[in-house]
Order: C-alpha cells, then structure tokens, then sequence
C-alpha cells in the first residue's frame, strides 16, 4: 500500500484522534495532522482548551477534551497528548477508556505528582545540564535558544503559518498533582522523537521503564513533529492505534 492510500483499522472502522499539543499551545496546531489523518480515512480532534485561564488545571483541560467530545464518545477512540499536554491526556484518558493512549514526547506524569515537581522526579535537570550551561535555565530561553531546542527542524513557512497557535502554560497547569491513585486502565504507548533536545531518547527510554514499564516506540525529528513532519506523525499514530497489547 502507498503512504499515500487511505486505510482504516482492521475492524474496518476508522479511528478518532484527540490530539493535546503541550506548553499552552492551541491544539489547532495538529492541523497538518488532522488533514493527513482524514486523508487516511480517519478523523482528528483538536479540543478547544480554557488556554487564557492562568489558573486552569490539567483538570481543567481533561474537562474540556471531554467536552468537546459528543456524547457517546466515537469509537475507536486515541487519546494523543504531547508534552505537558500527557498530564491532561491521562486524566482525560481515565474517564474516556480509549482504546489506546498514546503519549507524544511527553511529560511522563506519575500519580499524585504535579507537572512542577516532575522536573526533579525524573531528573530532568542533570539530563538538560549542557544545554544549561550554553543557554541558561529554560525560563531564560530567548527566541534563539527556543529555535535551537524546539524549532530546529520546522521550516520556516511552518512556524509562520502556526505563529498564532504558540501560547505560554498557564501556572495552574504545573500546580496540581495528577489526579489518579494510579494509572488508567488503558493501553498505553510512548512515542519518542529521536532528534528531541528536549527530552533526549535515552531519557525518555528511563523514564517509560521507570514509569510504566514498557519501552518507548520511536519516530524521526524534534520536539514538535506536528510541525516538521505531521505527515509521518499521522501514519505512527495510525499505526500504533492497532495494536492490541499494552
């Protein structure tokens, strides 16, 4: 079959993708996605979220994602959140039992542990020291160290035609603990750019292992890959949405 060819899910039916991009960004910013996706005979959702309240939670965004769902919800239905965006995601996930969550780049968050304090539970810091060093701490990042870590594969037509989308996380987002006891009974899948400057691979593999006890699934370019290759994103995330195991 060509990359081109629609295809749909063994079971014949066509998949529903609620896409959370991370770091207050507009989930519109999966519009590449979404075409790619519908182009594949499947549907993508970017759920409007509560993006100008500073005190909204991930609580907050899953209640959101839940609402901009019709009730029922379709089926088969993905859950994909990307970055701080897994915190929303998972809550979300808890209360729709998709049929897979699949967690882009993520923020790997751990029950009871709040997007602020999961910095230092996973040992991001010493990950990130190098970068550190160059260019600060990340709260100092100017516009040249943001395209150095984010944008380094997103061609520039691409991050015009997004500009709108880009947005600052709110404080609540990073305050409140995840709201599980434990992790959603849902099938879980982490898929981690290999080019992330962010989160490095190798991080990403430990935390996983550490966290959920699988391995990561892998995929080429950067941190943002809604932006510098929505085309190969749609086709993962398709392809992941099969599987059955955990």
């Amino acid at each position: 079959m060509s990359e081109g060819t629609a295809k749909v899910s063994a079971d014949g039916a066509g998949r529903t993708f609620v896409l959370i991009p991370g770091a207050g960004a507009d989930p519109r910013v999966y519009g590449a996605t979404i075409a790619a996706l519908r182009e594949r005979g499947h549907d993508g959702i970017a759920p409007p979220l509560p993006l100008d309240d500073a005190a909204a939670t991930p609580s907050d965004h899953a209640d959101a994602i839940v609402g901009a769902l019709p009730d029922p919800a379709p089926q088969p239905l993905v859950v994909v959140g990307q970055s701080l965006g897994a915190y929303s995601a998972t809550i979300a996930a808890a209360r729709l039992y998709p049929s897979r969550l699949i967690l882009l780049a993520p923020m790997i968050p751990a029950p009871g542990e709040s997007a602020g304090n999961w910095w230092e539970g996973t040992g991001h810091d010493e990950v990130i020291a190098p970068l550190v060093e160059r260019l600060g701490r990340p709260s100092e990042w100017d516009e040249e160290a943001l395209a150095e870590v984010f944008y380094h594969d997103v061609d520039e037509a691409t991050l015009a035609a997004n500009a709108a989308y880009e947005g600052v996380p709110s404080d609540g987002l990073f305050a409140e603990p995840l709201p599980l006891a434990a992790w959603p009974d849902v099938p879980t899948t982490v898929l981690a750019p290999r080019e992330d400057r962010l989160f490095p691979l190798e991080f990403q593999r430990r935390v996983a292992r550490e966290r959920l006890g699988i391995e990561v699934e892998e995929m080429e370019g950067g941190h943002l890959p809604f932006l510098s290759r929505p085309d190969e994103l749609a086709q993962r995330l398709i392809a992941l949405s099969w599987r059955r195991e955990n």
